[in-house]
This record gives structure tokens, C-alpha cells and sequence, in this order.
């Protein structure tokens, strides 16, 4: 009986430090934005930077984790690599999940002395002076629709 609540206990936590690499792996908003763009369709690195106004270098490193982290996919076209989300429906689900959850609780998570915007700490550790009152309004939740695209992504 023992080693059968050790065995559940250990596989849910394998579970939950799974789900913290993903929620990880989201954490930054320049990833989000990629993530966001790739719901419209395939993109090169290059339309992407155009698009959402991010160095080559910046907007690579962020689609290797991404890549590396199984959520987007690529395939070459010529010199370039056309990127693409690998798992669309299911992230399309959970990014709008979030915004609804953000929703529900009236973006409190922005309070949060520890992740909130006036926090000392973001993702990767380093500090940001960055007040609430400086950061832009957030844009419309996106929703899923049944062909896969997001209404209102950015």
C-alpha cells in the first residue's frame, strides 16, 4: 500500500514538474507573441521579426526553446525554415484558458509581489524597474475558433 501512494506520489510530481517546464517555457512575452503570430499560420524568422519588431537573434533563441520545448515545429523552404505550432488545438486551448482565467480574477496576478509587474524578478531572473503604469493595456482575449486560428491574437 505504501509503495503504491510512493508510486502515485512520484508520478505526480514528475506530472507537476513537467507542467512548471511548460508554464516556463510561456513565461516570457516575446515566446507568447511568437506563439500568438504561429495561430495565424507558418512563418520564417524573418516575417516574424518584421511582425512583431525583434532582433534575428532574439527572435531565433526564442523559437529554439520553443522548438526545444516541442511546441513549434520547422521545415525548410528554400534557405529559410518555415516555422509552425506543433501542437495548435491543444495550446490554442490553453493560451485561451489563461486569458480567461486572467479574466476571471481581474488580472490580479499583475499584484503579485513575486511574478507581478512591479516585481523585482522576471522569468529569467534578472531585475526590471518597469512600474505597472508603464506597461501596455492588454489587448482582447483571443478566442479559438473551429478552424484553429485566434481571433484577436497580436
Amino acid at each position: 500500500m505504501v509503495a503504491q501512494e510512493t508510486a502515485r506520489g512520484s508520478e505526480e510530481g514528475t506530472a507537476l514538474s513537467a507542467a512548471a517546464c511548460l508554464f516556463r517555457s510561456l513565461a516570457d512575452p516575446s515566446r507568447l507573441s511568437i506563439l500568438r503570430h504561429l495561430a495565424l499560420g507558418e512563418h520564417r524568422v524573418v516575417d516574424l521579426m518584421a511582425h512583431l519588431g525583434l532582433a534575428q537573434a532574439t527572435v531565433s533563441g526564442h523559437l529554439a526553446c520553443l522548438r526545444d520545448c516541442g511546441l513549434v515545429t520547422s521545415r525548410p523552404q528554400g534557405r529559410a525554415s518555415l516555422f509552425s505550432l506543433a501542437v495548435g488545438p491543444e495550446l490554442l486551448e490553453l493560451l485561451v484558458a489563461a486569458e480567461r482565467v486572467l479574466a476571471a480574477t481581474g488580472d490580479a496576478v499583475t499584484l503579485c509581489p513575486t511574478y507581478g509587474a512591479d516585481s523585482t524578478a522576471d522569468a529569467g531572473g534578472s531585475t526590471t524597474d518597469t512600474p505597472a503604469s508603464s506597461l501596455p493595456a492588454p489587448g482582447p482575449p483571443a478566442e479559438a475558433t473551429t478552424s484553429g486560428t485566434v481571433r484577436g491574437a497580436r
